[in-house]
């Protein structure tokens, strides 16, 4: 029995050292969020996938760069409104 309340506090530990793990009341919106973030830090930091994208899209690598940059802002949109809970 002790063993899965160690299991539970490493996890829970895990989900508040690191955003991407998602958490209980992680809505779906913060996911998706989180996945395009990811994914967008991994295009850039991956110089061959980066200089396949700049030469599908036809763009300098810099360009590219600066694109991913700002699509990182809001990937998802605005997040949606929450309904009142009262």
């Amino acid at each position: 029995m002790t063993d899965r309340y160690t299991i539970d506090s490493q996890l829970e530990h895990l989900q508040s050292k690191y955003i991407g793990t998602g958490h209980a009341d992680t809505t779906k919106w913060e996911w998706l969020v989180n996945q395009h973030c990811d994914s967008y830090c991994s295009y850039m930091g991956h110089f061959d996938l980066l200089n396949y994208f700049a030469v599908a899209e036809n763009e300098s690598k810099a360009r590219l760069k600066f694109n991913l940059m700002k699509k990182m802002l809001q990937p998802c949109g605005p997040p949606m409104d929450k309904p009142d809970e009262s």
